[in-house]
C-alpha cells in the first residue's frame, strides 16, 4: 500500500508538470528574484498531497510548498513538487518530482520522477534501486581526477570560506569535468545510475536529497555530510559518490 501510494502520487504530480510545461502559468518569487514559485509547483504538491492524504490521513507531511502538516502517525512523507523550479519556468526539461518515506527516522522509500525523459528512479530500503523498474548501481571509477562530478550553486554565501566557489575552483583548475544540472534530485539519480561519479552541494533542504540519497545507497553508492559522518537530509551539506572514491571526494572539497 505504501508503495502503490507513492507511485500514484509520482504520477499525480507528473501530470501537473505536463499540463503546464511549455505553457503559460503564474510565477512568484521567494527569498530572491531567481527563487521561483510556479503555479505547476503548488498545484503538483496539491495533488500529491491528495493522494497520500486519501490513503494515509494520519501520515505527517513535509513539503516545500506548504511546509509541515502534521500527522500522528510513525511516518513522514517528504515531497519536492518540482526539483529544478527554475528549469521548468525556462522549458528545460531537467525537473522532476521527488517523494520520500520516512518512518520513525530512517528513510524507507524514495521517488524521482522526470516525466519530459521519462525516467522513473526508485528505492526502498535493503531492496536496491532502479531505473523503469530496471536495477542500476553506481559506477566503478577510482579517481576523483578522472571522474564526472555534478554539483549546484546557491543564491547566496557563495563567497563563504571553502564555500561554492572556492570548491568549484579546486575542482575545475584540476580539469575535473564539473557539472550543474539545475536540479539536486536528478543529479543524486544520476550519480545511483553510475552517468556521474561523485555529486556535492554545500546546503540542500530535506525534499531536495530526501528521495535521491536513498537511491544512491541502494544502488551501492555513499552518502555522507562534508565531515564523513551519517548524512541526514536536515542538515545542509551532501557529498554523494560510487563509494570508492568517497574519502578522496572528503578531502577535495574541504580543501
Amino acid at each position: 500500500m505504501l508503495r502503490t501510494t507513492l507511485l500514484e502520487a509520482s504520477e499525480a504530480g507528473s501530470r501537473i508538470l505536463k499540463h503546464y510545461f511549455n505553457g503559460t502559468f503564474e510565477v512568484s518569487h521567494k527569498s530572491n528574484i531567481n527563487d521561483l514559485v510556479t503555479q505547476a509547483d503548488k498545484e503538483s504538491e496539491a495533488a500529491i498531497v491528495e493522494v497520500i492524504r486519501a490513503s494515509f490521513p494520519d501520515h505527517h507531511i513535509l513539503s516545500e510548498e506548504v511546509g509541515a502538516l502534521p500527522g500522528n502517525a510513525s511516518y513522514k512523507w517528504i515531497i519536492d513538487p518540482i526539483d529544478g523550479t527554475v528549469n521548468f519556468a525556462n522549458g528545460i526539461p531537467l525537473c522532476c518530482v521527488s517523494i520520500a518515506l520516512e518512518k520513525d527516522g530512517q528513510m524507507i522509500m524514495g521517488a524521482v520522477y522526470n516525466p519530459f525523459l521519462h525516467e522513473f528512479f526508485f528505492a526502498e530500503r535493503g531492496k536496491g534501486a532502479t531505473l523503469n523498474d530496471r536495477p542500476i548501481h553506481v559506477s566503478a571509477q577510482k579517481e576523483v581526477a578522472r571522474s564526472c562530478v555534478v554539483t549546484g550553486f546557491p543564491y547566496t554565501y557563495l563567497d563563504s570560506p571553502n564555500g561554492p566557489l572556492q570548491v568549484f575552483e579546486r575542482f575545475i583548475r584540476r580539469g575535473v569535468p564539473m557539472r550543474r544540472l539545475g536540479s539536486a534530485a536528478i543529479d543524486l539519480c544520476w550519480v545511483a545510475a553510475g552517468r556521474f561519479d561523485a555529486f556535492y552541494e554545500h546546503k540542500l533542504q530535506a525534499w531536495d536529497s530526501a528521495a535521491g540519497f536513498l537511491i544512491v545507497e541502494e544502488a551501492g553508492g555513499r552518502v555522507t555530510d562534508f565531515t564523513g559522518g551519517p548524512y541526514s537530509p536536515y542538515q545542509p551539506g551532501i557529498i554523494a559518490t560510487n563509494g570508492i572514491i568517497h574519502e578522496e571526494m572528503l578531502r577535495w572539497v574541504n580543501g
